[in-house]
């Protein structure tokens, strides 16, 4: 039998985490999280929702170091659970990973579209109201069959892109901030929240799930660690992805709110980029945050490319899905025929343009919160020792309460129609596709 590739090592686990979690949210969305809760509420909402995933972390260490296996969820919740609940917890991590993978082909052509004022042209149709343009699209398949064919020819050439864009993302950011740190002032700040600061704080918090989803993207490549490689490494690396990344999202929002004032340039198409250079007053500072953008974007398209193909070969290798994409090249060792369908169903969903964004995000909550949820809830039903039973049970009442928050109407924030539509179609693909009865290996 061939098995996937063993080429993984501690960083290369650290780089697939915090890059699968942090993709360009912070320049592309940043007014709808200004929006939400403002410069307080926002460092409040992804530091409380940073912090409370930590336990959530813990169990996923936990379980991976028991059980190595590219099914992660799946295989966790396959333990303690009916066949169905295995089946659609996996399929609904599916839907928070492969979701990304178009946002990002999606978000490179209006990256491209503000550095090339001309991309934005030759206009094809609309969607919601927002337009489509042919260059976007090209850019945004390109790049998909890019990623496409690195994740075909190998883990170790997939997982040297990451370790480069990672780190170069961080070089990056690093620098800007400090030159803008030096240029802002306190007076920018207000208003802190723009609602109550509760409500500001829980509509921020909300989205958290979908911006800090990735670090348990850890556990999917978990067949693919180096020989030499201990299993204490997973949580590391899960840790540290958690940790730098509530911390990263802390001090974007801080940086934004700090060297602007943030309320006047909502209506900006990138208001990261454009706080920064009305502090530096000078065109350069964009450049370079855009370009931190750029490896960002890349990064996380190809950890989430990676965590999605790893989890649809696995399902296909369980018998919950087709067989047939289960197949490992003999060559490369990687899921080839997996890795090709995520990257055809990714050029397809970006046709729908820039629309998708926002709603994605909201969706992607849910699916991540509820994939954390019965992870924690079958730790919890394997009986560990005392401690780790209280974690996991805090663990599984911050991802239900992440899933209700989103579900329940009376909530601010809750989903809209086109969420439930969304989500309501992505249920009934599994029952289409899959086969949530099927004997799990």
């Amino acid at each position: 039998m061939t098995h996937l590739a063993h080429k993984l090592r501690v960083r290369d686990y650290f780089s697939l985490g915090w890059g699968t979690m942090v993709g360009v949210g912070w320049l592309v969305v940043m007014d709808d999280w200004l929006m939400r809760g403002g410069p307080l509420g926002g460092v409040l909402g992804f530091a409380i929702g940073g912090m409370l995933l930590l336990p959530i972390g813990y169990v996923y260490g936990k379980l991976v170091m028991a059980m190595p296996d590219a099914a992660s969820e799946i295989a966790y919740t396959a333990r303690v659970f009916p066949q169905k609940v295995s089946f659609f917890t996996g399929w609904m991590m599916m839907l928070a990973y492969f979701i990304v993978c178009p946002w990002e082909a999606v978000a490179v052509g209006r990256i491209a579209g503000y550095i090339f004022p001309a991309l934005d042209s030759i206009e094809l149709y609309r969607v919601a109201g927002k337009p489509v343009y042919l260059p976007h699209l090209v850019i945004g398949v390109a790049l998909t069959a890019l990623l496409t064919a690195v994740n075909y020819r190998g883990i170790r050439l997939s997982a040297t892109f990451q370790n480069w864009t990672t780190f170069g993302t961080l070089a990056l950011f690093s620098t800007f901030v400090a030159f803008g740190a030096v240029r802002g002032s306190t007076a920018n700040f207000p208003p802190l929240f723009t609602h109550t600061p509760f409500v500001s704080i829980l509509l921020v918090l909300q989205i958290v799930p979908y911006f800090m989803t990735g670090f348990e993207s850890v556990t999917k490549a978990a067949e693919e660690a180096n020989p030499e490689f201990r299993a204490r490494g997973f949580i590391r690396a899960i840790y540290t992805a958690i940790i730098v990344g509530f911390v990263f999202y802390i001090i974007v929002i801080a940086a934004v709110g700090f060297v602007a004032p943030w309320r006047q340039l909502t209506n900006e198409r990138f208001m990261t980029a454009v706080a920064f250079e009305h502090a530096i007053g000078s065109r350069w500072i964009v450049s370079m945050i855009l370009s931190a953008a750029l490896l960002s974007l890349f990064k996380c398209f190809n950890g989430n490319f990676v965590a999605a193909t790893r989890l649809l070969f696995a399902m296909g290798r369980r018998g919950m899905v087709d067989g047939r994409l289960a197949s490992i090249h003999p060559h490369n060792q990687t899921p080839a025929t997996a890795v090709v369908w995520v990257g055809i169903a990714t050029a397809l969903c970006m046709f729908l343009g820039s629309a998708i964004l926002v709603p994605i995000s909201e969706v992607g909550s849910v699916a991540s919160a509820s994939g954390w949820l019965a992870t924690c809830a079958a730790y919890l039903w394997m009986r560990p020792a005392i401690l780790d039973r209280m974690i996991a049970l805090l663990g599984a009442l911050v991802g239900l309460a992440m899933v209700l928050m989103k579900l329940f109407p009376f909530v601010p924030g809750h989903f809209s129609g086109w969420e439930w539509l969304a989500l309501v179609l992505w249920t009934i693909l599994g029952i289409l596709v899959g086969r949530p009865t099927k004997l799990v290996a």
